[in-house]
């Protein structure tokens, strides 16, 4: 795991990347979702510090 801070639209908060098949994944909760109008297969930028 590595912790950093995430930011997709206006919605900021911290996480860890979870390493999966060589890359990372960047868990997502519904309530940052539905903050977002984040659906399913829908491309989102996201924005990531390395919390160190």
């Amino acid at each position: 795991m590595i912790p950093v801070t995430v930011t997709i639209g206006k919605t900021e908060w911290t996480t860890s990347l979870w390493p999966k098949d060589g890359g990372y994944v960047v868990p997502l909760k519904d309530r940052i979702r539905e903050a977002e109008e984040i659906a399913l297969g829908d491309t989102v930028s996201v924005r990531l510090f390395v919390d160190v």
